[in-house]
């Protein structure tokens, strides 16, 4: 099996709050990985006395740690727990209603359980590709952002009036419950022959710079790794200064991405 992973900072003076991991267990049967991309606040003093990595750390430690060891646990009940113990490590000092608490995006894979199954979730804009053995690739895509008209996006205060709220979109926050807003579904293992997950600051490649499709991304993958396609994220990046105005938010972004091969 192959596995290859890869995560860059959009900028070197910013830490990166994107967080990618894999576990395989002892016993080389199956394994579960863990995709986030913490969100940004517009500017600091949001409720929090702690930084996005410090969030997307422990919450990715959690759901790496549940998903991977708790096999009969579905996956949005990892999240839904994961959830709970990063809100209760740091309730007592900080403002967790604040519609800006430390979030993230979420993408998990797990595979080999009892119905050698390939099971996922995805919260947010954060990208699921299944690459089946004749080379089709699905995008399991939570597209809920995406529907909402782009002037209610354009700025961040009306954009969180959006946020984890109905009619809008959800992230892995505070709340345990919008476990069950995330899209979760499973697929024999015997039709999945590669998947990747990969934050927005990678998908980007082909929902914002229309460089290929997702199948000939998953091709990008397998040839040039990870790290490939980040590198050619960012060299599409500094030709495009004059296009930043159809950037959601910014013209360089955390990416991550994690490629596995069955």
């Amino acid at each position: 099996m192959r596995i290859e992973l890869a995560t860059a900072p959009g900028s070197p003076e910013r830490p990166n709050e994107d967080w990618a991991s894999v576990a395989l267990p002892a016993s080389g049967q199956g394994g579960t990985l863990v995709v986030l991309d913490g969100v940004t606040p517009p500017v600091s003093g949001f409720g929090c006395v702690h930084g996005v990595p410090w969030f997307t750390a422990r919450l990715g430690g959690a759901l790496i740690e549940l998903s991977g060891s708790l096999r009969d646990m579905t996956l949005a009940d990892a999240l839904a727990a994961a959830i709970r113990r990063t809100a209760d490590a740091h309730r007592d000092t900080c403002d967790l209603s604040h519609v800006r608490t430390p979030q993230a995006t979420v993408v998990m894979v797990r595979w080999g359980g009892p119905q050698d199954d390939v099971e996922h979730l995805v919260l947010s804009d954060s990208a699921l590709l299944l690459e089946s053995p004749d080379g089709q690739v699905r995008a399991v895509l939570d597209d809920r952002i995406d529907r909402l008209p782009r002037e209610q996006l354009r700025t961040h205060a009306t954009a969180d009036l959006l946020r984890n709220a109905e009619g809008g979109f959800f992230t892995a926050a505070a709340d345990p419950a919008v476990a069950a807003r995330a899209v979760t579904g499973r697929t024999p293992r015997s039709e999945v022959r590669a998947v990747a997950a990969l934050t927005d600051g990678a998908s980007r490649w082909v929902d914002m710079f229309a460089e290929g499709s997702w199948t000939e991304c998953v091709a990008l993958l397998r040839k040039e790794g990870p790290q490939g396609l980040i590198d050619r994220v960012r060299t599409i990046e500094a030709a495009a200064e004059e296009l930043t105005e159809v950037i959601r938010w910014k013209l360089h972004d955390d990416a991550a991405v994690v490629f596995a091969e069955f």
